[in-house]
């Protein structure tokens, strides 16, 4: 099952605030940028999942030898082992034991699994929708949007269990875009786009709109 947003493009996870080159072609581009909504969102769905797939017992390793450097700055919006990440997001991670628990069972059927795994996948996105917000700023309008889009679209996802396998993830993920949006992008009429990802965009930015207008 793969739920961490990809990324599609390099400079996602680049500082897009402008201040450092971390991630730019000017300096290191393999640097992941703390400043990066895109990383920050994949830091919650891939280190907490990681630590309470740990704690679960599933690895047959101790949790207490499993801990994560911190970045350069912001390091209160992170935890970075077991016990931390406990104590900061106790919500989060119990969902993400539970989901573990029941892999380990094996005596949950797909839907099952799906449901607990949706639930701690929603859990997760929740912590970076409240403690990130902010970082959409420093985000074209477009771009901002789409990153708004994207996450309310994971929340419709999830009710009906959609099946997040590595084959249909990776159907999904061929709709979005393969850039950063920029001033002036506006879908379905970006050039080096195709038809599906302007359409995609087209219809997840349509379902943004109703949302913010209607609350539902």
């Amino acid at each position: 099952m793969s739920l961490v947003d990809p990324a599609l493009d390099p400079f996602s996870l680049a500082d897009p605030t402008q201040r450092a080159d971390c991630g730019h072609e000017s300096g290191d581009h393999l640097c992941i940028s703390v400043d990066s909504w895109w990383a920050d969102l994949n830091y919650y769905l891939s280190a907490i999942p990681f630590l309470a797939m740990v704690d679960s017992g599933i690895m047959g390793i101790s949790s207490d030898n499993v801990t994560f450097l911190p970045p350069s700055k912001d390091q209160m919006n992170f935890c970075y082992n077991v016990s931390s990440c406990y104590s900061s997001f106790p919500d989060t991670m119990k969902k993400w034991n539970k989901f573990y628990q029941q892999v380990k069972s094996y005596s949950r059927n797909f839907d099952d699994l799906l449901n607990y795994l949706w639930v701690a996948h929603v859990s997760s996105l929740k912590v970076v929708h409240e403690k990130f917000h902010s970082r959409l700023q420093h985000y074209s309008k477009q771009e901002a949007e789409f990153e708004s889009s994207r996450a309310l679209f994971v929340d419709y996802l999830a009710p009906p269990l959609f099946p997040s396998a590595l084959i249909r993830t990776y159907g999904l993920q061929r709709g979005l875009p393969t850039q950063m949006l920029v001033s002036g992008n506006k879908a379905p009429f970006i050039s080096d786009f195709t038809g599906f990802q302007n359409t995609v965009l087209l219809g997840v930015n349509f379902l943004h709109k109703v949302y913010k207008y209607t609350g539902k």
